[in-house]
């Protein structure tokens, strides 16, 4: 565009391009990339079909095919959060799992109408391999029964036998309460798999574990244990595999004999992997030539070639803050990247020549870069000694700039887990706030992964604690440079994010001597810790043993750490945002403490949305959010957003 004299506008008022239907639009998420042949697969959601979620593949000729049409939806339910839910088949076909009635339907290669492979009983299927003759898939089955949950990895046929005799369904593995990656050995004689049981949640603690197939009650625990997360197996040969350990305190690729030796193959104080919460993600490779690609690094993460034989890491040149959940075939690699001005998206990667190739982008179009923002990784220094380690993205137009002699107004954004990180990329939702004159600063607090174990475990027992005064310091350090106007500071964050957006501006004022935030917006946030344990899904219902304390021991904790109780009249202003049929959170935690915030006559809004889940997926809900958000930030803090239909606030 033109090279104008920018116009001053106020902060929170400045024209942009980038409007919420925009955003939406360019919520298409991309996932799960899988590498057959010369065929690249993967799954993407579509926000404009109501999130539903389908099959692509691309072939060398660069013909991209949609393999499910409407209203087909390929998506899991296992521990709720799901993970990869197609498996090709040798035939060119697939399978899938349908989230309406989590069935396994098979698609033939010529196309055609899926048929069952499951009997319709409401099992939950994930985390596919095909068996070593071909004929079945190997993956985790998730069954609900009488207020039951049971787990195990079993065998379904790929002829369709299963949906008129259940039992043939083969069961190969029970006895623990969480299964991963089962994984075949090349030759079929033996199968490795990940286990683990409440109350460790995966970054705690597993046990990569190994059977012959033909008596596998006959288990050998090769790596892992309560202190010890060990992930993602893949066998070298018939004798030895691969696998991730964060036994050094960083999650380290080791080879791994049938004998129990182990050797870590790149002794580094960095990150090789990533916390295990959806199922059929890996993040390494075996390549044709017997290498290993990876990504490793802290915080920020790159891709790179490992020889397993000396321990060499080479570095590829490619231009991407980061890399993941890769696959391979021969010396092709393909992965999930992207950067701070490339939209994230399927990736192949030639490690012989380094030639890249983008087969799909998760916005197929973006504004002029003068609206996008420039992140920067910042270290701060955390509240009682170490670091905090955050994404700032200042506010930046080329249409407009904010008067002389102010600062910013900035909201910290806090993501969810808490047991997760953020990276500098590319994030059209973070440009519609600052291309409005808004600041945000994305915090990778104690207790995020990319950092070592010691920063993960900074959390253990302390959640509402170290995560509010990690993310307040980091809004206050802004404040202090000047960078950010210390009366206009807010808080966001989605699902546990939600809990330390709200913990910050309820039980956490105590911890923080005086108010730090003007605002506190949560999306699916936790309220009620008590209500939490006594209603979530069986994945997490033990979380909280880790990052609180067991019950009833520490009954008293969870009062005292709750938002909902803690409302007081130096509570700030705040907007509640939740999907009703969310298993995770319910909506009876964003009920509670509004009913807690309209009896204290706290200005609040709520908004409540049908047939969505944890996390939004469709286009309508993402646009009403961005929006009220928007508006609540500016009756709070003193802006009026153009074009923005203001949201009513109680109270």
């Amino acid at each position: 565009m033109p090279n104008v004299p920018a116009e001053v506008f106020p902060y929170g008022e400045w024209p942009s391009p980038i409007s919420a239907a925009d955003v939406a639009k360019g919520h298409i998420r991309l996932s799960f990339p899988l590498i057959m042949g010369p065929v690249v697969w993967w799954q993407e959601t579509k926000p404009a079909e109501s999130g539903r979620q389908t099959v692509v593949r691309q072939g060398p000729d660069g013909v991209r095919a949609e393999l499910l049409p409407a209203p087909w939806n390929a998506r899991t339910r296992v521990h709720e959060y799901g993970g990869r839910s197609y498996q090709p088949l040798p035939d060119g076909g697939m399978a899938f799992a349908n989230f309406t009635d989590q069935r396994l339907y098979r698609v033939p290669a010529g196309g055609g109408a899926p048929s069952p492979l499951t009997a319709d009983s409401g099992d939950r299927f994930a985390d596919f391999v095909l068996s070593p003759a071909q004929d079945e898939l190997w993956c985790v089955r998730e069954q609900h029964a009488d207020g039951q949950i049971a787990r195990a990895i079993v065998a379904v046929p790929l002829d369709g036998s299963a949906t008129r005799h259940q039992d043939a369904v083969r069961v190969l593995v029970t006895g623990s309460d969480f299964f991963a990656f089962p994984t075949p050995s090349p030759d079929g004689s033996r199968l490795a798999w990940i286990c683990w049981d409440h109350p460790r949640m995966p970054w705690d603690g597993t046990e990569l574990r190994v059977a012959s197939t033909g008596a596998l009650d006959d288990q050998l625990v090769l790596m892992g244990g309560e202190h010890e997360s060990v992930l993602a197996p893949l066998w070298r040969d018939a004798a030895s595999l691969y696998a991730m350990s964060d036994r050094s305190g960083w999650w380290n690729p080791y080879l791994v004999g049938l004998d129990g030796t182990a050797a870590n193959l790149c002794p580094r104080a960095e990150e090789f992997d990533g916390p295990l919460w959806q199922l059929g993600e890996r993040p390494y490779a075996i390549l044709g030539d017997g290498r290993l690609a990876v990504v490793h690094g802290t915080g920020e993460q790159q891709l790179a070639v490992l020889d397993p034989a000396d321990g060499t890491l080479t570095d590829l040149d490619v231009p991407f803050l980061a890399v993941g959940s890769l696959t391979a075939a021969g010396q092709q690699v393909a992965g999930l990247a992207g950067g701070a001005a490339i939209p994230g998206g399927v990736i192949t990667v030639d490690t012989g020549s380094g030639t890249i190739t983008e087969l799909r982008r998760e916005a197929d179009s973006i504004p002029d870069a003068g609206y996008l923002p420039v992140p920067r990784t910042v270290e701060l220094p955390a509240p009682g000694g170490g670091a905090v380690y955050a994404v700032v993205y200042p506010p930046g137009s080329v249409a407009a700039a904010g008067p002389d002699g102010e600062a910013a107004p900035y909201i910290v954004w806090v993501h969810g887990g808490p047991t997760s990180r953020v990276h500098p990329l590319f994030d059209l939702e973070k440009a519609y706030f600052t291309s409005r004159g808004i600041g945000v600063i994305d915090v990778n607090y104690g207790g995020s992964t990319g950092y070592g174990r010691a920063y993960r475990e900074r959390l253990r027992g302390q959640w509402g604690l170290v995560d509010v005064a990690d993310c307040a310091a980091a809004a206050l350090a802004l404040a202090d440079a000047g960078q950010a106007d210390g009366k206009r500071l807010g808080i966001r964050g989605g699902s546990a994010g939600g809990w330390t957006a709200l913990a910050a501006v309820t039980t956490g004022l105590g911890a923080l001597t005086t108010p730090v935030f003007a605002a506190a917006v949560s999306y699916y946030g936790v309220t009620d810790l008590r209500g939490f344990a006594e209603q979530t899904h069986d994945f997490e219902s033990r979380y909280l043993d880790g990052l609180i304390g067991p019950l009833p021991a520490s009954e008293d904790i969870y009062t005292e750490r709750a938002p909902v109780g803690h409302v007081t009249a130096a509570t700030c202003p705040i907007l509640l945002l939740q999907g009703l049929d969310d298993p995770v959170v319910p909506p009876a935690q964003a009920d509670s403490i509004a009913a807690d915030l309209a009896a204290h006559g706290i200005p609040y809004a709520y908004l409540s949305f049908a047939g969505e889940s944890h996390g939004f997926r469709k286009a309508e809900t993402i646009v009403t959010c961005l929006e009220a958000e928007l508006s609540f930030y500016g009756q709070i803090m003193g802006f009026v957003p153009p074009g923005v239909q203001a949201v009513p606030l109680n109270g």
